[in-house]
């Protein structure tokens, strides 16, 4: 285990490069795997990486199932491509660069095959250089010291360092492709319901457990509160940051519905009956963090058991009333909720409070205008159109509009795509509501939003499709953030029930007029035929 390289060879382009321990390399083993001997090669945990801030901790590690090759002799070597050059690992701790041939490099390491099963971790650092890395693992039964091209075997992993943000995007998790009806193998380009949220891998979530009681998310600098705690109002749960000494510490806040977001993971899965857990998924990494489904007895159901944000709405919901974002990591969904209950709207509501530390700029963008109709969040390391689709679409167009403006090199580029919902979600700015601003919740000194007449006639603005699915019991749905009001039809009358800046999800294909009066419990509009707003990596 390394975090600084204790031995290089040659001169150095950069001062950044003597941070460089294993990283990725692109075209060295071009060789034959051999049968029965399996390298694997993993970058914080994931077989690839798309992009990865250079604020951001790498970690490298390596397996390798030996198979029929036990107690065979071998070279083994451990290469990386850096912008800097080439590097190779001397087991047990050093890394050479070299700025010449390959040839001049030695094994790893000399001996027989072994089965290596736990991850051998041979890199971690942090603060490394924008840039392209490719990192190989490979095995060579030709012992002589040299890569021969007939009898290695390998594994590569791959990654995109972009220049450090406040705010980096963690993946969703989603590693399933959907059409309109259920599970499907990932399309290819060219193909239906290409380019959805599992076709892109990101920055996997990477935790840390303290074991005195807190959590370090290692991507987004955030530490948290492990345990679940209990219901509490709304004044309590504010109260309690400043009184809680967790782990020691002092300095506890309530969350962002931004820092709060990053935790949920897609993978999640509703289950068909809101009264039993059976099928249920939750949307948190419960491997870290202690969570509790509503009891499923009386009245409670098991997705009662939502999180308070430390964010309250701009404006109002449900007949007036206060309403505070926060999360249901239980059915996948992110909601303004009500301070108070119906039907008097005197009882105070009790919800979970999870505390934040570190990092408070996490959430806060960072835009700049680019004056060719593109808009780069550095930040979050993600470039936006300025302009939507100023049309709704289904998902299954929204995803071949996408492609569509990829073939006619939009704006300058080819490799836009459609955000998942925590990309989409990262430009939702909570101090604007359309009426508390006259505007989408969006920052308007750099976007441009379509507006459109809601379900109640009011002027308004669109919803606004992600890659991402919500599994939702037996139905596929898309996930969505509306940048206008989240209309429902309550009480017999059309309404802002979730507030602008809520995620919930929709039907993907069919005619809204079916639906005259929404659907589900709080009569939630569905629209189908929502806009999009195309993002690409800086």
């Amino acid at each position: 285990m390394i975090g600084t390289i204790p031995k290089l060879h040659g001169s150095l382009k950069s001062a950044f490069a003597v941070m460089f321990l294993v990283l990725p390399l692109l075209v060295l083993f071009y060789g034959h795997a051999l049968a029965n001997s399996t390298p694997d090669a993993k970058l914080n945990g994931a077989d690839q990486l798309s992009r990865l801030s250079s604020s951001d901790t790498l970690t490298a590690t390596i397996q390798l199932n030996a198979g029929d090759q036990i107690g065979k002799p071998a070279d083994w070597w451990v290469l990386a491509e850096t912008p800097m050059g080439w590097y190779s690992y001397d087991y047990p701790g050093a890394w050479n660069f070299s700025e010449g041939s390959l040839s001049d490099f030695s094994p790893a390491y000399q001996g027989t095959l072994f089965d290596l099963t736990e991850p051998l971790e041979v890199l971690r650092i942090t603060g490394l250089p924008p840039g392209e890395y490719v990192f190989y693992f490979g095995v060579d039964t030709t012992v002589n010291g040299q890569l021969d091209m007939g009898t290695v075997s390998y594994d590569w992993a791959a990654v995109r360092v972009v220049e450090a943000g406040s705010y980096p995007v963690v993946d969703t998790d989603q590693k399933t492709c959907y059409d309109n009806l259920g599970s499907i193998p990932c399309p290819g380009p060219g193909e239906p319901f290409y380019g959805q949220d599992a076709t892109y891998p990101n920055v996997e979530t990477s935790y840390t457990d303290n074991g005195d009681g807190t959590i370090t998310d290692n991507i987004t600098g955030l530490m948290w509160v492990k345990a679940r705690g209990s219901k509490v109002t709304w004044d309590d749960a504010v109260a309690g940051a400043s009184v809680d000494r967790t782990g020691g510490y002092e300095d506890w806040r309530m969350p962002s519905i931004k820092e709060l977001y990053s935790l949920f993971l897609h993978s999640g899965v509703n289950g068909a009956d809101y009264m039993s857990t059976t099928g249920f998924v939750p949307f948190i990494d419960t491997d870290y963090f202690d969570f509790k489904y509503g009891s499923g007895v009386g009245g409670e159901r098991v997705i009662d058991c939502q999180d308070w944000s430390g964010t309250e709405y701009v404006s109002t919901t449900q007949h007036d009333q206060p309403t505070v974002f926060g999360i249901n990591f239980a059915d996948g969904r992110s909601k303004g909720y009500k301070k108070f209950l119906p039907p008097t709207w005197t009882e105070k509501n009790v919800l979970y409070v999870r505390y934040v530390r570190g990092n408070s700029e996490y959430g806060k963008n960072n835009f700049q205008n680019n004056n060719d109709g593109t808009i780069s969040d550095l930040a979050t390391g993600l470039m936006w159109s300025e302009y939507d689709s100023s049309e709704g679409l289904n998902w299954e167009q929204a995803l071949a509009w996408v492609q569509a403006k990829n073939a006619e090199n939009y704006l300058g580029y080819s490799d836009w795509r459609l955000p998942n919902i925590k990309e989409l979600h990262s430009i939702v700015d909570y101090t604007r509501s359309p009426e508390k601003t006259s505007s989408a919740a969006i920052n308007t000194d750099y976007f441009k939003c379509s507006t459109i007449t809601n379900e109640a006639g009011q002027e308004d603005y669109p919803y606004f499709w992600s890659g991402t699915v919500l599994v939702d019991g037996p139905s596929r749905e898309g996930a969505y953030i509306p940048f206008g009001r989240a209309m429902a039809y309550l009480d017999n009358v059309w309404q802002d029930v979730h507030g602008a800046g809520s995620q919930k999800s929709d039907v993907m294909i069919g005619d809204p007029a079916n639906f005259p009066e929404g659907r589900g419990p709080q009569g939630d509009a569905v629209r189908i035929y929502n806009y999009v707003r195309l993002v690409r990596d800086i």
